[in-house]
């Protein structure tokens, strides 16, 4: 594969890490995103507008902890892509966009959203790793993703 399939392959599966079926063992960031984002890069920035604090992370594990709390409550979190991966790759730099739907689940209410999420990936010794993200995400009626996605009571 030449390092656009990579990316666009790791992007993917970077989304589909976000998965939470009812039941699932404790969601553990580091665990579940070792082999995607650089826990090591002192110039990491991460963001995703879905956060109510609308904090940018600048370490892989901070933004853990950012997430972790909310999954640790989430009954489920089902995602399908929308649209991409779209890649550019050159040498040590690689950027790519991809807009999923999911649908999440929480005790209390379920929530559908599309989001388009882009990624800088930067080539280490270990394979490519995130170093920047930035999410937009908008939350869609009630419903929209019924059918492309899991109703809740099916969950």
């Amino acid at each position: 594969m030449n390092d656009e399939q990579v990316i666009a392959d790791l992007h993917s599966r970077w989304m589909f890490g976000w998965e939470r079926n009812e039941g699932d063992a404790p969601f553990d960031f580091r665990r579940t995103f070792d082999e995607f984002y650089d826990f090591s890069s002192p110039d990491v920035r991460l963001y995703d507008d879905f956060d109510p604090e609308q904090r940018v992370a600048k370490t892989a594990a901070g933004y853990g902890s950012i997430w972790e709390p909310n999954f640790h409550k989430m009954v489920s979190a089902h995602h399908a892509v929308d649209d991409g991966p779209h890649v550019i790759a050159d040498h040590d730099l690689a950027a790519s966009t991809l807009t999923f739907v999911a649908r999440i689940t929480m005790p209390d209410v379920t929530t559908d959203i599309r989001t388009t999420t882009s990624l800088v990936w930067r080539r280490t010794p270990d394979g490519w790793r995130i170093v920047r993200e930035h999410n937009s995400t908008t939350v869609l009626p009630t419903g929209k993703l019924d059918g492309r996605l899991p109703a809740p009571e099916a969950l």
